[in-house]
């Protein structure tokens, strides 16, 4: 009686192994817990500019969505732009570059606001 369910549940067995798969999939090189933030100083102008926190940064190297498009790679490593809202309902987007245990923060956006900073 339950034979004809079978090729049912193998497919849905599938489907949620290939759900959980890329769900916790994670992009080559990038590590969510540094054991330290590095920010430049242009990097904290524009955060300051763009009223991002540390805090803000952090939630989104947490939960951010990495923008597989945007990865670039020189000889100086990757940089992997992550994208997310954050708990103050910013868009933003930071990008981080891995350097063995720790992550150096190059660039702060808000995505829902055109914004020039004068950071030189």
């Amino acid at each position: 009686m339950f034979k004809k369910y079978i090729p049912y549940f193998v497919l849905l067995m599938a489907g949620l192994l290939l759900w959980f798969v890329k769900k916790h999939q994670r992009a080559d090189g990038f590590n969510r817990n540094p054991i330290s933030l590095e920010y430049t100083k242009q990097t904290r102008c524009k955060m300051d500019c763009r009223h991002i926190t540390e805090s803000d940064v952090r939630e989104i190297l947490k939960n951010g969505t990495i923008n597989v498009a945007m990865i670039e790679e020189d000889s100086q490593g990757k940089k992997f732009p992550l994208e997310g809202i954050t708990k103050d309902h910013q868009n933003i987007r930071v990008v981080f570059e891995p350097e063995g245990n720790k992550m150096e923060v190059l660039n702060v956006l808000d995505l829902s606001k055109d914004q020039d900073c004068d950071c030189n």
